[in-house]
């Protein structure tokens, strides 16, 4: 039987289904951040949401990989600095800044800029082609990154010092660094073998700041389990799992277009739950990004097509 002009299918249905469902896992990284942060330090909070992935989860994606796939000792260091960048890096990043009061909707809009400032830098350091309409884009997001940010210093009910912003920023340099480092791989490590490495990675480099700042024990509230269950559920298989099974669906470009949701739902989560400051410039910064989307992925999708090594970006869970 035809299907009638308009109307969406059954699929189709689906596919907005598991999009709308990767983009609220995704995003509730953040707050799973701010709720852990009341519970704990951030390296206890680290150590516990990483020792299990690298434990239990990291051995079955090793042993998943097909064995064709296992990769020399020069890619294994590559991915270990990939992992020690775009994991514990940025998710240290991430976690400090949201504990020394930075909002989590403006956390993840730095957050955010990692794939327009990708973009960007492509040309000068990978050779490729870049086009003035993503220059337009990344000083666009930025402007709409600085309208949120100074809107969110000024709050008078922030705690945040003025410093706590450049944190996000590193965390967002760290994606980058892990990006380019990982597209110079002449044979890339199979995507369930590098994540098996990046989490084992993060697990030893938290494990050892853990114990360097006696951070090791938890605290014994349900408070934290239920932080450390959120992060590991929600972000983690929720949102890496739907990544993977979006890319097969829907592709690279429009899984990527996904993400730049993220910021004005992440906003919203905390709008909602701890009553994070929403105004007239927190909302004009957000559109500036979603135009500064646009603009570039409508140059950059005609790259991708005709040229599939073109870089992306790193994506990581928070």
């Amino acid at each position: 039987m035809a299907i009638p002009i308009g109307l969406p299918t059954r699929a189709g249905l689906l596919t907005a289904g598991l999009s709308l469902t990767f983009v609220l896992c995704w995003s509730s990284g953040f707050i799973g951040a701010k709720f852990g942060g009341a519970e704990a330090s951030v390296f206890t909070l680290l150590l516990w949401r990483f020792l299990p992935l690298g434990l239990i989860v990291a051995p079955l994606l090793l042993a998943a990989a097909r064995p064709a796939g296992r990769s020399g000792p020069g890619e294994l260091l590559r991915q270990a600095v990939v992992g020690l960048l775009s994991q514990s890096g940025y998710v240290l990043t991430v976690y400090a800044a949201i504990s020394l009061g930075v909002s989590t909707g403006t956390t993840a809009l730095v957050d955010g800029l990692q794939p327009l400032v990708v973009a960007a830098l492509a040309g000068p350091i990978l050779g490729v082609t870049v086009g003035r309409r993503q220059w337009l884009g990344l000083l666009v997001g930025l402007t709409g990154v600085a309208v949120v940010t100074v809107a969110d210093a000024a709050d008078p009910g922030t705690t945040a010092p003025l410093g706590a912003y450049l944190v996000p920023f590193a965390g967002m340099l760290c994606l980058v660094a892990a990006t380019f480092v990982d597209r110079r791989a002449e044979r890339p490590m199979p995507p369930p073998r590098a994540l098996a490495v990046h989490l084992i990675t993060s697990a030893v480099v938290f494990a050892l700041l853990a114990v360097l700042t006696g951070s090791v024990v938890p605290p014994a509230t349900t408070g934290f389990w239920l932080a450390v269950g959120w992060l590991i559920l929600l972000p983690t298989f929720g949102g890496y799992a739907l990544y993977w099974l979006l890319l097969r669906r829907i592709g690279v470009t429009r899984v990527n277009a996904l993400l730049f949701l993220v910021p004005p739902v992440t906003t919203g989560w905390g709008v909602a739950l701890y009553g994070e400051p929403f105004t007239f410039f927190t909302g004009a910064g957000l559109l500036l990004t979603l135009v500064a989307t646009a603009l570039v992925n409508w140059r950059s999708r005609l790259a991708t097509e005709s040229a599939p090594g073109a870089p992306d970006g790193i994506r990581t869970h928070t």
